[in-house]
């Protein structure tokens, strides 16, 4: 492996292991943090960090509307939205059920990009795939649904719209063709931001708020390398690696999330949750497997 492939599987795995532990940290930090802030606090010491490297390296956001509209819609439904549905879920359900949730993600983008983008293909493979995912989902949250709406149901259906959310932002960017970048994921941060803090400071009163130790160094974390460090090296992998090898990230968070559950909070890993996550991920595998074939 030469010295630059090294590099880049070591960058790789940071990402994932950073991503994936994003789950742990926002359950240490719900305890004694509400979520909206956790989502405000995240998205403004990111966007702060990112900007300030953005000029530090000599470049500008620019005034372009078409540019703005697109950091504002990737604000809303790439960060601020599903931020905080994150952190609301997580308040009844454990960590590890929400990264194999969160696994849902790429199957429910190929069925968005099928039915808003005409080049997408949709074919028997695609269709397997799906099925076996969102089997895996029922195996997920079946139990809990079906004994009707309890605190664990509502907090599976908030993680689940956050996949949803991450699934949006996703087929947009590819359909609007949004210029990527460092210059991207700032403006998104600034405006994610701009939306969500008045919310916090409406519904929360953040300063009436007395987090823990534990709970203010996890929003820290949170902030720093989940959300911004990560959001630098992911845009650095992808000019390098391609998006396509980027998205096989899908495959490691849900598996990881799921060990620091189990690892550092405890959390149970029922037989469901291994059946669950090896369904959605065969159906990970199989779309992508089908992606790649087509591209």
């Amino acid at each position: 492996m030469s010295k630059r492939n090294y590099s880049n599987f070591i960058l790789f795995t940071a990402v994932a292991l950073i991503w994936s532990s994003s789950f742990l940290f926002i359950k240490l930090a719900v305890h004694t943090v509400p979520p909206i802030t956790i989502a405000a606090v995240r998205l403004i010491i990111a966007a702060i960090l990112l900007y300030g490297y953005l000029r530090f390296l000599n470049s500008k956001l620019g005034t372009n509307r078409s540019e703005w509209r697109s950091f504002m819609f990737i604000g809303f439904f790439g960060n601020a939205l599903p931020f905080a549905l994150i952190g609301i879920g997580e308040q009844s359900i454990d960590s590890s059920t929400a990264a194999i949730m969160m696994g849902i993600m790429p199957i429910t983008t190929v069925i968005l990009a099928h039915l808003t983008i005409k080049e997408e293909p949709f074919t028997l493979k695609i269709c397997v795939g799906i099925l076996l995912g969102f089997t895996g989902l029922v195996v997920l949250v079946g139990a809990d649904a079906l004994a009707g709406l309890t605190a664990t149901t509502t907090g599976q259906f908030s993680v689940l719209g956050a996949a949803i959310c991450y699934a949006i932002n996703t087929v947009y960017v590819r359909k609007s063709n949004a210029s990527g970048g460092l210059k991207l994921a700032t403006g998104s941060l600034i405006c994610g931001a701009i939306m969500v803090t008045p919310i916090c400071l409406w519904i929360d009163s953040p300063w009436t708020i007395t987090p823990s130790a534990e709970g203010t160094a996890s929003v820290i974390i949170l902030s720093v390398f989940s959300t911004a460090v990560a959001t630098v090296m992911y845009f650095h992998l992808v000019k390098q690696l391609g998006a396509a090898t980027m998205s096989q990230v899908n495959y490691v968070i849900p598996v990881l999330g799921t060990i620091w559950g189990v690892t550092f909070m405890n959390e149970p890993l029922k037989a469901s949750s291994i059946a669950a996550l090896v369904l959605v991920l065969c159906g990970v595998a199989i779309i992508s497997s089908q992606k790649r074939r087509v591209c």
